[in-house]
């Protein structure tokens, strides 16, 4: 390799190194940070974006190199991450001074898009400054801060590949864009009043009522005035309120089509969350991050806070300001606000204005909006704590793209996710990708928003997917889009899709034994799982176990009413004595006629499947329990049973969990556990004792299934492990009875993380083996 002089250092070696950079180096201020430290460190070259990260090229002593190759990593600002370094010597040329190259696209898109960024505290310093030339401008951002996802067109990112493009810079901007020493060299989404967005109050037919600062203030009275403000945040549309309000709450709900649901809410500053809710440092963190999350708390009570804003619900999630706008916004209200999607229920956020106004026309009375493109629609991400760690439970804003590591992944796959909080991922060279949630694609409107995101995601990846995956459920919306997608699509089956997703969450491989519980999946054999007990290894997988089957009453009527789930799992216990027990309290929620009629179908198996599913053995609990017979969203009869298990006063040992043997494996028998729940109910015993119990019955289960399938690792996965109290009993068994449990952390444990599941599952050579019984006495169920 050619060396040259290198003058005014200790060796007299020069050299030159191309360095690929891969990781989140795109949107991050990443080639300002090269260009700044080659220069410190007197290296001549260049940086520029590439369709797969960055790429640099620097000449100078060798001395000099090593120093700067080992402060690149050392000393990356957050959010930039270096996955990998690739160095490869180049002869020398004898160039002079370093420089920010044009971006080159040519390679397959493979480079990290960085998620929309919260204001960072120095733009939000200019914002509030009277001296500044930004200062109450709403959309003022730097290169640590504000949209990227939402905007981007292709990968390499810069401004003409962005909505940006839209806005030339002005002289000044242009200015600071240029300068080394500016927070915005080379800041895609530097613009000022001059030239950027402008805002708008407008309502639904579009005429405008105001623009800029005239616009903001009269959206701040309309709330004051009780009035539903629809704003366009980084990702879409929120709908917005006084959340101690009433009147304007029941407007909203009822609008809205949300009865009972809670909202989120959004406050100005940490120290107004902590007066509302109980705060730990870990949540603090969280609601502090570059992702700004809804994150879900403890309430104190007591606070100005409608009760209609988290209806019989302890937990409130809470959101602080994550653009100028909201700032602004909150720094004028000084009050909380209820901050919900813009939608109407199971529908897709709305994105832009036409959309919103077309959608949102009879909810909002007043539109706060912008003209900035919102070109991939992105929710708010929710996030809670379990077991002392972060675990999102909606990945999207300031999550979403979410890049994961998966080295069995080779040929392009795309994985079109479930029916319920459906998302897309795709995946090529070691990487899934998980896309921002989309929503239930129950609704008609909800599926365009999904298609749109599968061909956002293709687009931006550049994707020609080898392989198509979708759930196995015949009937689902993302099956039949993968028919027609691919004449041989891969059908993951439900529950092995949420043990991967969890396995690739954490990084693992196989043995493992993945506890997926859920409300709904479906089984391959007729019935609806859901309880379910499964070992993974590399390339196969095994039902071990589940819980015992029962009956649902009504099929999918069950989900909106507990008590079918309570009669169903009752007959099974109690059989016919069931109708004999008046202190049964889902029995006496049906009159008379509707009892005999239940009892007929249960007889005969009339419209009611079986299913081993925990989340309808939790919807059982609480109709027993009296805490919901009827309900109007997913899981709040679940929830119901955590709030009331969490105010239980002492422990109440309810039977050991039975082990049974059958030809498809382990059953897990809750009949004498629910009788003796049912019993002590009907004789008056604390509902919130009974609802620890049987929380404390279910960990004790796992912990004991755990034990006959002999595999360390255990893996906690599917949405009944969203409940904190569950998955943080459940992990405090298994680690006293020597096992090593995992949970999700990124991954959503529910629906949502199923798309990454399936990637995982497209990429490997699975095989199901047959069931196997452990035990050493014969079947008896």
């Amino acid at each position: 390799m050619e060396t040259a002089t290198c003058p005014n250092q200790r060796s007299t070696a020069r050299q030159r190194f191309k360095v690929a950079v891969s990781g989140k180096v795109q949107g991050v201020g990443f080639r300002p940070f090269v260009y700044r430290l080659a220069t410190s460190e007197g290296l001549a070259g260049s940086v520029r974006n590439t369709a797969a990260g960055a790429s640099l090229e620097v000449e100078g002593c060798p001395d000099a190199i090593a120093r700067f190759l080992a402060r690149l990593e050392r000393e990356a600002r957050p959010p930039a991450q270096i996955e990998r370094l690739d160095r490869e010597e180049l002869a020398v040329t004898g160039e002079d001074g370093f420089a920010i190259a044009p971006s080159t696209h040519g390679e397959t898109p493979s480079a990290a898009v960085l998620p929309d960024l919260a204001m960072c505290s120095e733009c939000r310093a200019e914002l509030l400054d009277p001296n500044d030339r930004r200062y109450r401008y709403p959309f003022t951002t730097c290169m640590h801060c504000g949209p990227r996802y939402s905007i981007i067109e292709a990968i390499p990112y810069d401004r003409a590949r962005t909505v940006m493009r839209q806005f030339p810079m002005c002289a000044a901007c242009q200015a600071e864009y240029d300068d080394p020493g500016s927070r915005r060299f080379h800041a895609e989404t530097n613009a000022c009043p001059d030239c950027g967005p402008q805002l708008a109050l407008c309502l639904a037919d579009g005429t405008v009522l105001a623009r800029m600062d005239e616009a903001l203030s009269q959206a701040v009275a309309a709330i004051r005035d009780g009035r539903i403000v629809a704003l366009k945040g980084l990702g879409g549309f929120q709908l917005i309120v006084d959340a101690a309000n009433d009147e304007a709450i029941a407007r909203l709900r009822q609008r809205k089509q949300r009865p009972a649901k809670p909202f989120a809410i959004t406050v100005r500053a940490l120290p107004d969350a902590e007066t509302l809710a109980h705060v730990s440092a870990v949540e603090a963190a969280l609601l502090l991050s570059r992702a700004a999350p809804i994150v879900l708390l403890r309430q104190r009570g007591g606070g100005p806070i409608s009760p209609g804003v988290a209806p019989d619900n302890p937990d409130i999630g809470i959101m602080l300001p994550s653009t100028p706008l909201h700032h602004l916004l909150m720094a004028a209200l000084r009050f909380p606000v209820v901050a919900t999607s813009g939608n109407r229920s199971g529908e897709p956020i709305a994105a832009s204005d036409e959309e919103a106004f077309a959608r949102l026309g009879d909810i909002a009375d007043v539109f706060l909006t912008h003209d900035r493109p919102i070109l991939r629609p992105v929710d708010d991400s929710v996030v809670r704590v379990i077991d002392g760690e972060a675990t999102v439970l909606r990945c999207a804003r300031g999550f979403a793209p979410l890049a994961l590591t998966d080295e069995c992944q080779a040929a392009p796959v795309l994985a079109l996710g479930g029916h319920m909080k459906s998302s897309v991922a795709v995946a090529r060279d070691g990487r899934i990708v998980l896309g921002p949630h989309v929503g239930d694609l129950d609704s008609a409107e909800t599926r365009p928003a999904h298609a749109r995101s599968v061909e956002g995601m293709e687009q931006l990846y550049s994707l020609d997917a080898a392989v198509v995956a979708c759930d196995a459920h015949p009937d689902y919306h993302t099956t039949r889009l993968a028919e027609a997608i691919s004449p041989a699509p891969r059908r993951a089956p439900h529950h092995l899709a949420h043990v991967l997703s969890a396995m690739i969450d954490n990084g693992l491989e196989g043995p493992v034994i993945g506890i997926a519980w859920d409300g709904t999946g479906h089984g391959g054999d007729g019935t609806i799982w859901g309880g379910e007990f499964l070992s993974v290894d590399r390339a196969t997988w095994r039902r071990e176990a589940h819980l015992l089957p029962f009956r649902l009453p009504g099929g999918d009527a069950a989900i909106r009413e507990p008590r079918r789930s309570a009669i169903g799992a009752l007959h099974t216990a109690l059989g016919k004595r069931l109708w004999q027990r008046a202190d049964i309290v889902p029995l006496a929620a049906f009159e008379p006629a509707q009892r005999e009629l239940l009892r007929s179908m249960l007889a005969r198996g009339l419209n009611s499947p079986l299913t081993s599913s925990a989340g309808r053995l939790f919807d059982a609990a609480a109709a027993i329990l009296g805490l919901r017979q009827t309900c109007s969203f997913e899981g709040e009869a679940a929830m119901a049973v955590e709030f009331a298990a969490r105010n239980a006063t002492r422990r109440y040992p309810l039977p050991t969990p039975g082990i049974l043997s059958s030809e498809q494996g382990l059953l897990v028998d809750w009949r004498p556990m629910l009788e003796d729940l049912a019993f002590k109910a009907g004789e008056g015993e604390s509902g919130e004792i009974l609802a620890s119990a049987f929380i404390d019955w279910l960990a004790e289960a796992i912990a004991e299934v755990a034990r006959y399938a002999g595999i360390e690792r255990v893996v906690l996965t599917g949405g009944c492990f969203q409940n904190a109290l569950l998955t943080g009993r459940t992990m405090e068994r298994l680690r006293a009875a020597g096992f090593q449990p995992f949970r999700h952390r990124r991954v959503p444990p529910n629906d949502g993380g199923l798309a990454v599941g399936q990637a995982a599952i497209a990429a490997r050579e699975m095989h199901e083996e047959s069931g196997r019984c452990a035990l050493p006495y014969p079947a008896n169920c």
